[in-house]
Parts: C-alpha cells; sequence; structure tokens
C-alpha cells in the first residue's frame, strides 16, 4: 500500500489510544447488555375504551383512526364481525371485541355511525391476516409505557389470550390488547 493511504485509513479508524469523544461513551461495549437498556425505554401505545375500561395497543400496530361510517353486514359471519366497512375503495371487516373480552353477550346490529355514540371511533389495525377495524367507544390518545413495567394479566374469568398484560402510568390503568388474538 502507499504512504498517503496507510494515512488516510490511520485517521480513518479508531485506535485505542486516541480520545473516544462523547459520542463513542455512548455506544455498546461488548459483554454489555444493550437489551436492558432498550427495554427501560418506554413504547407508544394508542389507548381507547370499551365500555369505560382503557385498553391500548402498540402505536405501530396501528393503521389509522376513522369515524364510523357504513357497515355492510355479512350474512353467517363470525359473531365478533359487525360487517365490512370501505375504507378509501378497500373492504375490511370491522369487529367488535367486546364479546371476545366478556365486556358484552354479542355485538350490536349495527348499520352505520349515526346509531352509536358520537366519539365512537373504528381504529384500523394491522394484523396477520390482513388490515382490520376495530369498534371503539372512543379514542383516548397516545401513551407512553415502559415495557419493563408490564404486569400480566390476572386470572380472573377474562379471556386471557386476547390480552397482553397491564400497564400502570401513575393512577391509570391500561389492559394492553393482544391485537392478533382479540380478532380471532
Amino acid at each position: 500500500m502507499s504512504q498517503s493511504f496507510e494515512a488516510l485509513l490511520d485517521r480513518f479508524f479508531y485506535r485505542p489510544d486516541e480520545d473516544e469523544g462523547p459520542h463513542l461513551r455512548l455506544a455498546p461495549l461488548p459483554g454489555r447488555d444493550v437489551d436492558v437498556a432498550l427495554e427501560a425505554l418506554p413504547e407508544e401505545f394508542l389507548s381507547f375504551t370499551l365500555e369505560q375500561e382503557t385498553y391500548a395497543v402498540p402505536i405501530h400496530a396501528v393503521r389509522e383512526i376513522l369515524k364510523v361510517g357504513a357497515i355492510t353486514e355479512i350474512p353467517r359471519a363470525a359473531a365478533n364481525v359487525m360487517g365490512l366497512i370501505n375504507v378509501r375503495g378497500e373492504m375490511l371487516p370491522l369487529y367488535d371485541v367486546k364479546a371476545r373480552l366478556r365486556l358484552a353477550e354479542r355485538p350490536p346490529l349495527v348499520r352505520g355511525g349515526d346509531e352509536l355514540p358520537r366519539a365512537a371511533r373504528v381504529v384500523l389495525v394491522r394484523d396477520l391476516d390482513g388490515d382490520a377495524g376495530i369498534l371503539v367507544d372512543q379514542v383516548e390518545g397516545v401513551v407512553k409505557l415502559q415495557l419493563s413495567k408490564l404486569e400480566a394479566a390476572p386470572e380472573l374469568g377474562v379471556e386471557r389470550s386476547a390480552i397482553a398484560g397491564i400497564a400502570r402510568r401513575g393512577e391509570a390503568l391500561f389492559i394492553l390488547l393482544d391485537v392478533e388474538q382479540a380478532l380471532r
């Protein structure tokens, strides 16, 4: 190699005898558990209410939030499927998860948003089988919750597979919904 190329390489690569500067002090070191540091970071969740209980889903699972529009009924559909909604030409299933969570006996027969409370919304979520809508009573907003402080769902006769855990933020309690299981 030529002397000039070696000089360039020497200036480019870090040497243990040089000052590391503030940016390298924060870099992960071999043997340091990086997952613990990442777990301490708060994650954003969309919180909403179902029958006066506060639920939350990870914000990355939410596609968008819509006002409730026309709902097309599907004959012989599963009990938790309210029907289909048209989202800019795309037909998506609309679910009422209250029956799955044992908050209601069965979903209401609704043909459109006029029959629901004004605050009701459709939360479009991403699912492995495709996007789908979940009918919620009211969207509360985005909250930051620490994953390291999640608690397991209690064994109180609720549908545990649809609940990922419980999170607390001050006095508020959030029931974390497992979207994939809640839509089954």
